[in-house]
């Protein structure tokens, strides 16, 4: 059916009002946006090290840093370290928040509240505060998880759970996890509760096994609120920084453990090279952008549907 068969009644119409009250919170978004981004982009086409911390002023090199960027095969290492880190933790954290959310919206009252006290108090918790407690479970003299699994009948005596990239990552998964459960869990849970009962009573008097309700009811019900979490997640864990960069002061090796945000930490601060460091910055803008991108697709379709 062309637009010109579609009856004027059937017909979107432009509406200026909607667009227009966006205006003032878009002005306010650039306006905050504007200079740190300015600031990056403009650094990240100098060479700006030590010397211009004092006043030296900064050469102008081009895409230099770039180019140099793209060459270092060691900075790849850590691009493809980071996205598989974000993805896996995004992904667990997302299945496992939804497992709570369920079980908050299937048991009774007072379960429900000693779930989401527990599931608070995690969430509130200061980073620093929590990774002292994690640092402490993992230590490999006087750790609570060495002594229990020791007690379990597995030898794990003296075993330094941050020595190896692989244990450094499972220790890092569970961390980053169980700081983000409660957000996924809480927000999932609130999608749950405006999905109607008589929905899933009738799909119940029909025939339909839990499973079947949950895959082809419940799931694409909260979808949109599945896909906002899960980019959220994604947008974080590629961004993760303090929980990682404390578990390397806790005794990781630097070379082999660094994420995007610790190693531009160290190309910047500890190496004095901001200039690299500002473009690595911009990179991993532009990865998130992609990595956004299906989500953004996705509500534009949404949308012209």
């Amino acid at each position: 059916m062309t637009t010109a068969t579609v009856p004027p009644a059937q017909r979107r119409r432009f509406h200026v009002a909607p667009y227009a009250l966006l205006i003032p919170a878009v002005a306010i978004l650039l306006a905050a946006l504007a200079y740190p981004v300015g600031w990056q982009i403009v650094t990240s086409l100098k060479q700006y090290g030590l010397a211009q911390q004092f006043g030296q002023p900064a050469p102008f090199v081009g895409l230099a840093n770039y180019l140099n960027l793209f060459r270092d095969s060691q900075i790849w290492a850590v691009v493809v370290r980071s996205v598989a880190f974000c993805l896996v933790n995004a992904v667990v954290t997302v299945v496992i928040g939804v497992a709570l959310a369920v079980l908050m919206n299937a048991v009774g009252k007072a379960c429900r509240l000693i779930l989401q006290i527990g599931l608070l108090l995690a969430w509130a918790m200061p980073v620093v505060a929590a990774m002292t407690v994690w640092v402490w479970l993992f230590q490999w003299h006087i750790g609570v998880v060495n002594w229990l699994l020791n007690h379990i009948g597995f030898n794990f005596t003296n075993h330094n759970w941050l020595e190896k990239p692989l244990s450094f990552y499972l220790v890092a998964t569970i961390i980053v996890v169980w700081m983000s459960v409660p957000f996924v869990s809480f927000s999932v849970y609130a999608g749950l509760t405006q999905i109607s009962p008589e929905v899933m009573e009738a799909a119940q008097l029909d025939g339909a096994s839990g499973w079947r309700r949950f895959t082809q009811i419940t799931v694409p019900m909260i979808r949109p609120v599945l896909m906002i979490v899960l980019l959220l997640q994604i947008i974080w864990d590629l961004r993760v920084f303090t929980q990682i960069r404390l578990l390397q002061d806790a005794g990781a090796p630097l070379a082999s453990t660094d994420l995007l945000g610790t190693y531009i930490y160290r190309v910047g601060t500890g190496s004095s090279d901001f200039g690299m460091a500002a473009a690595m910055s911009v990179f991993v803008l532009i990865l998130t952008m992609v990595l956004s991108a299906p989500y953004v697709r996705s509500l534009m379709k949404e949308d012209a549907a």
